[in-house]
């Protein structure tokens, strides 16, 4: 890791991760790579199989400088990354926030902010370090909820899996810019804009078997 002239900490610059493409989209800064990390809790891991590409959408959560992906102790990125000499993988992150509408069909776009992680994953087998990995899954989709559940239990533990990527390799591309019609189409009779992009979460729901009261980490959730 370096630091931009501006004196903010960066990712290195790889061929991996230099877009061919739109580069003045692209950021190593190591805040805004982390707040695209943290404003999400899915990801898309990939890796190859049997000579295969695969890509799996799973959780995710951010420690520090490292990723922590989770899955099954049968899954097959877990079974690969047990090996003590990992499993070479990229995760994706991507966050939508607006459809772009143009005249043409051709300029339609849409701005979005994406973080891409290459490297090499290790499966966590440390029990200390497996739960915090296993408190910040859980605490990075709902804040605050390892603390108010029962912690996994011995069965449980041998069924979860926990792969971890050091945020080496890395960057984020982002675009955030109004519809942009060509010239020769500035007088089509068509609609040209924005569609924001948002999501949102429904009130709380108790099970029938839930009798307390709502705990307060979920009051006002999301966060």
């Amino acid at each position: 890791m370096s630091d931009s002239p501006e004196g903010s900490p960066t990712y290195a610059r790889t061929p991996r991760t230099t877009p061919t493409r739109y580069r003045d989209r692209a950021t190593w800064e190591q805040e805004a790579i982390h707040a695209i990390l943290d404003s999400t809790y899915l990801c898309h891991l990939g890796f190859v199989a049997d000579g295969a590409p695969v890509v799996l959408p799973t959780i995710f959560a951010r420690v520090g400088s490292r990723l922590y992906v989770h899955g099954s102790t049968g899954s097959r990125p877990m079974r690969g990354a047990s090996d003590e000499q990992g499993m070479a993988v990229c995760v994706t992150v991507t966050q939508v926030d607006a459809l772009v509408l143009t005249k043409s069909a051709f300029n339609h776009s849409v701005n979005f902010r994406s973080v891409v992680a290459h490297g090499t994953a290790y499966q966590v087998t440390d029990p200390e370090e497996l739960d915090v990995a296993l408190a910040a899954l859980v605490d990075h989709a709902i804040p605050g909820r390892s603390a108010e559940v029962r912690p996994a239990n011995a069965k449980e533990l041998a069924a979860t899996a926990v792969v971890r990527l050091e945020l080496d390799e890395v960057s984020a591309k982002s675009r955030a810019d109004d519809a942009s019609d060509d010239p020769d189409d500035a007088d089509l009779p068509y609609w040209s804009g924005l569609i924001p992009v948002t999501s949102g979460y429904g009130t709380p729901q108790p099970h029938a078997g839930s009798t307390v009261p709502l705990p307060a980490h979920l009051r006002g959730y999301p966060r």
